[in-house]
């Protein structure tokens, strides 16, 4: 499974870096990075959390 960001929706508003601070970080810029582009299957559970949580569903999974 990897996650996809639309680039052009995110606002970095960081509610998935609050919900999944290892996979997602939102730097001083207001720039998302994903950290982990395909998590391993522990973190599943909340990464698509994470993803559905999103203000702006500008995040997705491929994969699923």
């Amino acid at each position: 499974m990897k996650i996809k960001v639309d680039y052009d929706v995110c606002e970095a508003n960081a509610v998935c870096m609050g919900l999944a601070p290892e996979v997602f970080e939102v730097d001083d810029d207001d720039n998302l990075h994903v950290l982990l582009p395909e998590p391993p299957p522990e973190m599943l559970d909340r990464v698509r959390h994470a993803v559905r949580s999103c203000p702006k569903a500008a995040l997705s999974l491929t994969g699923e």
